[in-house]
């Protein structure tokens, strides 16, 4: 008899890839370097299998070793950065974690797209490579209140010392929560790529530059931030769908909430019958305190509250 190889059976023969990290505690830059290796071997269609440990014979012979065993080598796929002299820097001077040497060398790989590798470069991988190599980024401007972390997320899953919980298992736990973190932002960085696109094709064809109107329903807000940051004219942005129509300010930066231009501060907080009597919009719906968003029932409704604050 003979038995036909099909692509399940190719498949299943192939011998498992070894992925070996470090035992014990975990750490952001570990957990999503395993992440990133993870989703990579997935998109390969690659077995593979996850060892944490500090034995040298298994880490010799891991296929992909990263956080452990004291070697930087990209032909080998070794991709610690604890050794002396460490392995390297970004080009802003940034040290290496873990996270970043597998990103360096499969980043584009597993994005499909050397743009959006290079975004989630700058949004994930700098951040967590600054934070393991003890790199502060954010300062509190109010004494004794620091900024929430993906780390401090990550570290509720670590036992503490009056718990006895497996830490291979806790491990696996906040991984499966990594992967789909690192799968989610691939795929928004990928169709904000897109999405970018059709939003900037409204700001070109736009008379007034300084407000742009979107037919396009379902576009958020932070789409439109992204997608308009680096052109300097828009202050007002008007988009929605049927009956309900949002007119939002441009941000100053792009991780600031401070507008370009407020709407009119008498505005702020108001809504139905108050805000169309001194804005005299029949449809206006509302007008957000903090002055960045203001809503209407229609588009023609959005337009005039858009142009009334401009003309402030």
């Amino acid at each position: 008899m003979v038995i036909k190889k099909t692509k399940i059976n190719m498949l299943f023969l192939k011998k498992k890839k070894i992925l070996v990290t470090h035992d014990r505690s975990f750490h952001a830059d570990d957990l999503f370097a395993c992440a990133a290796l993870c989703i990579l071997l997935n998109i390969k269609k690659e077995r593979f299998k996850i060892i944490r440990t500090r034995d040298e014979k298994i880490i010799k012979k891991g296929d992909y070793v990263f956080d452990v065993g004291g070697i930087y080598d990209l032909e080998t796929n070794r991709f610690d950065h604890h050794q002396k002299g460490g392995a390297g820097k970004h080009e802003n001077g940034i040290e290496y974690s873990s996270f970043g040497l597998v990103w360096k060398k499969f980043g584009e790989k597993i994005c499909g797209n050397k743009d959006v590798a290079n975004f989630i470069e700058q949004k994930i991988v700098l951040p967590i490579d600054a934070g393991d190599n003890g790199i502060v980024l954010a300062k509190s401007n109010f004494e004794g209140i620091f900024p929430y972390e993906v780390g401090d997320v990550l570290s509720i899953f670590k036992p503490t010392s009056l718990e006895d919980l497996d830490k291979n298992e806790q491990f696996f736990k906040a991984l499966a929560w990594v992967k789909e973190i690192l799968k989610r932002e691939i795929k928004k960085a990928n169709d904000q790529i897109e999405i970018s696109k059709i939003i900037q094709n409204f700001y070109q064809n736009s008379k007034d530059k300084r407000l742009i109107v979107i037919d396009k329903p379902k576009v958020s807000r932070y789409e439109i931030w992204d997608a308009l940051q680096d052109f300097k004219e828009p202050l007002f942005i008007v988009y929605g769908d049927h009956e309900d129509w949002s007119v939002v300010a441009m941000r100053k930066e792009i991780n600031d909430f401070g507008n370009r231009k407020d709407f009119p501060s008498l505005w702020g907080g108001l809504t139905g019958e108050e805000l169309q009597k001194i804005t005299g919009v029949q449809d206006a719906i509302f007008c957000h305190n903090s002055l960045f968003l203001a809503g209407a029932k229609s588009k023609e409704g959005a337009i005039k509250l858009a142009k009334l604050a401009l003309s402030v």
